[in-house]
């Protein structure tokens, strides 16, 4: 169960990091402010995975 789960987790952190850039490069985010919504983003999904993992490894 952990390892199908880690190989979406990093699928899905690609994806929301190449939508995050496109809506950078749309929205015309300066580029010194970039790095603070990466981080942001990143880390809330990051939350958002490892509460999802603890949740299937400990209701399934």
């Amino acid at each position: 169960m952990t390892f199908p789960f880690i190989l979406f987790a990093v699928f899905f952190l690609y994806l929301i990091n190449s939508m995050t850039n496109t809506m950078c490069l749309e929205k015309e985010i300066p580029e010194d402010r970039q790095p603070y919504v990466f981080r942001t983003i990143n880390v809330l999904i990051t939350i958002l995975l490892i509460s999802t993992y603890i949740e299937i490894l400990y209701v399934y």
